[in-house]
């Protein structure tokens, strides 16, 4: 396989402020040009897009191509447990919304300090390796979002786990909170294969500081600054897979363009990665990749990835000589349709959910205090 993935979760919308408002037609187009350039691997999961992900992966991929044309990669998640048999119950759900018999790749979902224990309580380990022997999974591992020293525990206790989904991209590689670099030679040290989630940071690697930008452009003009993420990704030993969650046909075309060839980076065009990483980290004030995890079960429906979006590109301004920018005005708009930082009560599911442990009520107090002048 070539080593993009097509991520199913941050597909283009018909109406901006409902992720399960996919625009199908144009997720259809996306899929042709895909499948046309020679790239086979998509990735979904339950609650992807509002829960939409699996059965648009259906109607726009399953339906219109040969089963051994493509493969489908979704995911069981603790968090919608509480029983043993739910697993059975999403499982043939899963089944049902893709319009697959199989899956050509399945994975426990987002492991990490708080739920791995509930993995281990509903036995989803032997349950995930039962469906493999029947052929219902022809490949299982699992997409891990912890410390190093847990992955460990679980590889060595789970040596039937087949591959390691992590989050890998030059931003986090030495990130005390992520620890990608450990985690990844944690997975090497098990000789497992790695697929690599938010290679771009849910965009915050497509939209670097100028003078990343330009540290890049004076390198390679020709080079997409996105492009770099996603190379750098896929240039480390013993990675299957990179996963890109492309939103549009000019996302789809630029990613396209230099995977389709892939060359790995140069040591010399590693390290201009993790000196653009030091240009942003200093310039990031909420390092959030925009996954919405943290929304699912907000019962305030507060647009916590949005707000703190809109706050990032606040932060990066010279609002002591502008005092003022148009994201006022985009919070204004958001905060009509969804909760405001302010109406936070502090709950913690958000926090909970979070695969980069962002204090995300922290946060919103520093987002509702800005917004609120």
């Amino acid at each position: 396989m070539k080593k993009l993935g097509f991520g199913l979760m941050r597909l283009p919308l018909l109406d901006k402020s409902n992720a399960a408002d996919i625009d199908i037609e144009k997720l259809k187009k996306m899929v042709d040009l895909f499948i046309e350039k020679g790239f086979t691997y998509f990735d979904t999961a339950w609650m992807y897009n509002g829960f939409a992900s699996e059965k648009a992966a259906k109607e726009a991929l399953v339906e219109r191509y040969p089963r051994e044309s493509f493969t489908l990669t979704t995911k069981l998640h603790a968090g919608y447990l509480k029983s043993q048999q739910d697993r059975d119950k999403i499982f043939n759900a899963q089944l049902e919304k893709t319009g697959v018999e199989y899956f050509d790749y399945y994975l426990l979902h987002a492991l990490e300090e708080n739920l791995y224990p509930l993995y281990e309580k509903f036995d989803c380990f032997n349950w995930l390796s039962d469906k493999k022997a029947k052929g219902l999974a022809r490949s299982i591992g699992f997409s891990f979002h912890g410390k190093p020293e847990l992955l460990d525990e679980i590889l060595t206790k789970h040596p039937e786990m087949e591959f390691v989904q992590l989050q890998i991209n030059y931003l986090d590689w030495e990130s005390q909170w992520i620890q990608a670099r450990a985690c990844y030679e944690t997975a090497r040290k098990h000789n497992k294969p790695v697929i690599i989630m938010e290679p771009v940071k849910g965009g915050t690697l497509a939209n670097v500081p100028e003078e990343a930008q330009k540290l890049f452009a004076d390198y390679d003009k020709s080079m997409s600054v996105p492009s770099w993420a996603i190379r750098f990704a896929a240039s480390l030993p013993g990675v299957m897979m990179v996963l890109s969650g492309m939103s549009d046909i000019a996302q789809m075309e630029d990613n396209l363009s230099y995977m389709q060839d892939f060359k790995p980076l140069s040591e010399e065009e590693k390290q201009l990665c993790f000196k653009a990483a030091d240009i942003i980290n200093k310039q990031t004030a909420i390092p959030c990749t925009a996954c919405s995890y943290c929304t699912e079960g907000c019962p305030k429906h507060i647009a916590i990835p949005q707000y703190f979006s809109l706050y990032n590109e606040d932060m990066r301004e010279r609002l002591d000589e502008k005092g003022f920018t148009v994201n006022f005005t985009n919070y204004d708009i958001l905060s009509s349709k969804f909760g405001k930082a302010s109406e936070c009560i502090e709950c913690g599911q958000c926090e909970k959910a979070c695969p980069q442990h962002l204090p995300i009520i922290e946060n919103l107090k520093k987002v509702s205090q800005h917004y609120g002048k």
